[in-house]
């Protein structure tokens, strides 16, 4: 795993750099710690309120502990009309959790999205941002199985 002050450090300098050291960051660890928003800050030089407001203020960001499999299930309209409600329904049943809460294992995390701009295969979900189409409530312990 790379050093979150290596990968920030090596936006300094460039334009929006704590947003892309913060993707890179999360990249690496599926979250941005608390220490990554105190060196961000220094790097960049804003207060620790400002980059933590930074890295709060974006929807794909997080600064919580998150799954390795952070699956997101978009609650736009027309998945709502095509049952996403059932499918995140299966998906607290299978997995034994609420949305926003992440299994004990540390191994999935389940969030609602806004639009994922796949409105032809309602309803739809990303698995680490890879989209998954024309989902039904039958075909979660299939999805959650490729999941390893």
């Amino acid at each position: 795993m790379a050093d979150y002050q290596e990968i920030i450090a090596s936006y300094r300098g460039t334009p929006g750099g704590i947003i892309e050291a913060y993707h890179a960051v999360q990249r690496e660890y599926n979250y941005i710690p608390a220490e990554a928003v105190k060196e961000a800050a220094g790097v960049f030089g804003l207060s620790e309120a400002q980059a933590y407001g930074v890295a709060t203020f974006y929807s794909y960001l997080s600064v919580e502990p998150r799954g390795r499999y952070i699956i997101r299930m978009c609650e736009s309209a027309p998945c709502h009309i095509a049952g996403a409600e059932e499918v995140i329904q299966a998906f607290e049943h299978a997995l034994g959790i609420k949305v926003g809460e992440t299994t004990a294992d540390g191994k999935f995390t389940l969030e609602l999205t806004e639009c994922v701009g796949q409105c032809q295969g309602t309803p739809v979900i990303t698995i680490n941002s890879q989209p998954y189409a024309g989902v039904s409530a039958e075909q979660v312990p299939a999805i959650l199985a490729q999941c390893k």
